[in-house]
C-alpha cells in the first residue's frame, strides 16, 4: 500500500479490487460474527474469498517490488525490505493485539490463543474457530509470505537458468497446494464426525493450503519483470481480459457455493480463485482498459485504509451489536448495517490516521526504498545487482 502523499500515482483499477476485497470480508464476517443471516445474499456466504483476492494483490505488489528491485542496478537490500513491511504492518496489528490482551470488555467472551503465536505470526497454525482475533490468520499467512519470498527471490535469481527455476517452483507451488489439501481432506475431512472444523483447522487456515493466489501473484509479478513483450501483449487487451477474468470469478463462486466443502472443490477450487484473480489484476493494471482508468466513489479510500478496517471492523460490529439491539434494531435491520458499516469505516480511519501514517511517514523518512544503501553495502548486507 503507498503512502498517502503518493495517491496520485495510485492505479485505480488495484484500488478498486483492494476495496472490493474489504467489502466482501466485512460481509462474510457480518454474516457469520454478527446476524448469523445471509444478510447480503450470496455475497454473504462467498465474501471470504475477499482474503484470497487480498493474497493475489499481495503476491502481484511485493512480488513485483522484490523482482524489480533484483534488476535494478542499485541492488536489492534484505535489510531495507524486511524494515519496510514490517513498519508497514506490525504498529497496527500489535496495537490491536494489546487491545484483546490487555483488555477483557474488547475480547469479550471469546477465548484467546497464546500470545506467543500472535507475536509471531503463527496463530494460524491448528488455529480453533471461534477464539478472539481469529481473522489475523490470514496476515499470518501474508507476513510469512513476506518473509520467505525475498530470501527464496535473491538465491533462485544467483541460479542459473533463474528463470526457468522460478516457473518450475511456481508450478510446484501449485501442484503442492493441491496435493496437500486432498491429503489433508482425505485424512481429516472426509468421514470424520468433525469434519468441519477440521475443515478450518487443516485446510482453511493452514499456511500449507492456502498460498495459491500468492503464487498467482508472483507468476504476474515473474511475467512484468522478465517476460516484457509478453506482458505487454496480454496487458494491450485489458478489457478482453477483465471480461475473461470476470467471467472465471462467476464460474468459481458459483462452484463454491454449489459444495463449499467437498474434496474436488477443495483440491481445484482455491488454484481457480487464483486464476480468476490474475485475470482481473492484469486486467487493473492494463493500459487503456476500463478497470484501470474507473475511479470508482470511495474505493481509493478504502484501499488505503483496508489493512486497518480488516484488523478492526469485525470486533467493532460485535461490539456494537448488543446496544443496536437493545434500541430495537436487529443486526439484519437497514439501520444496523449502516451503523455496523460506518463504525467499521470510522474505526479502520482512526486507527489509519493515528497509527499506520505515522509509521509510514517514519518509514519513509528511515528506509525510503528496498534500494541497497551504502550503509547496507559497507555491511555487507545481502543484495543482488541487475544482471
Amino acid at each position: 500500500m503507498n503512502h498517502p502523499s503518493s495517491v496520485s500515482s495510485r492505479i485505480h483499477g488495484l484500488d478498486t479490487l483492494r476495496a472490493l476485497a474489504i467489502v466482501l470480508v466485512f460481509m462474510y464476517h457480518y454474516m457469520v460474527f454478527v446476524s448469523s443471516n445471509d444478510t447480503f445474499g450470496f455475497l454473504s456466504r462467498i465474501g471470504w474469498v475477499g482474503v484470497d483476492l487480498f493474497f493475489a494483490l499481495s503476491g502481484y505488489l511485493i512480488g513485483n517490488q522484490i523482482l524489480a528491485g533484483l534488476r535494478d542496478g542499485r541492488g536489492f537490500s534484505l535489510t531495507n525490505f524486511y524494515a519496510r513491511r514490517l513498519l508497514r504492518t506490525l504498529p497496527n496489528y500489535y496495537l490491536l493485539v494489546a487491545l484483546y490482551f490487555l483488555w477483557p470488555w474488547f475480547r469479550g467472551a471469546h477465548e484467546l490463543p497464546p500470545l506467543w503465536k500472535f507475536l509471531t505470526f503463527t496463530q494460524n497454525f491448528l488455529l480453533q474457530p471461534g477464539t478472539a482475533f481469529s481473522h489475523a490468520w490470514s496476515l499470518c499467512i501474508e507476513e510469512q509470505f513476506y518473509m520467505v519470498l525475498p530470501a527464496l527471490a535473491i538465491f533462485v535469481a544467483a541460479r542459473r537458468g533463474a528463470r526457468t527455476v522460478a516457473w518450475t517452483l511456481v508450478a510446484l507451488g501449485f501442484a503442492a497446494g493441491m496435493a496437500i489439501r486432498a491429503w489433508c481432506w482425505v485424512h481429516y475431512v472426509g468421514d470424520s464426525e468433525q469434519g468441519g472444523l477440521n475443515y478450518m483447522r487443516y485446510i482453511y487456515y493452514s499456511s500449507f493450503c492456502r498460498f495459491d493466489e500468492l503464487v498467482a501473484g508472483v507468476a504476474l509479478a515473474l511475467l512484468k519483470n522478465h517476460h516484457q513483450a509478453l506482458w505487454r501483449r496480454i496487458t494491450a487487451h485489458g478489457n478482453a481480459t477483465g471480461a475473461l477474468g470476470l467471467l472465471a470469478t462467476g464460474v468459481t463462486f458459483a462452484c463454491w457455493l454449489a459444495d463449499d466443502r467437498g474434496i474436488v472443490i477443495t483440491v481445484f477450487g482455491y488454484p481457480m480463485l487464483a486464476l480468476s484473480f490474475a485475470l482481473l489484476i492484469v486486467a487493473a493494471v492494463s493500459e487503456r482498459s476500463v478497470l484501470r482508468s474507473a475511479r470508482v466513489p470511495g474505493a481509493a479510500s478504502l484501499a488505503l485504509w483496508s489493512y486497518a478496517i480488516y484488523l478492526t471492523h469485525k470486533q467493532v460490529c460485535v461490539l456494537a451489536r448488543p446496544g443496536l439491539a437493545a434500541l430495537g434494531y436487529g443486526p439484519d435491520s437497514g439501520v444496523a448495517v449502516i451503523a455496523m458499516t460506518g463504525l467499521s469505516v470510522c474505526f479502520g480511519w482512526l486507527l489509519f490516521r493515528m497509527v499506520e501514517t505515522p509509521f509510514l511517514l517514519l518509514r519513509d523518512r528511515w528506509v525510503p526504498s528496498n534500494a541497497r544503501s551504502r550503509v547496507d553495502a559497507a555491511a555487507g548486507v545481502a543484495a543482488v545487482p541487475a544482471k
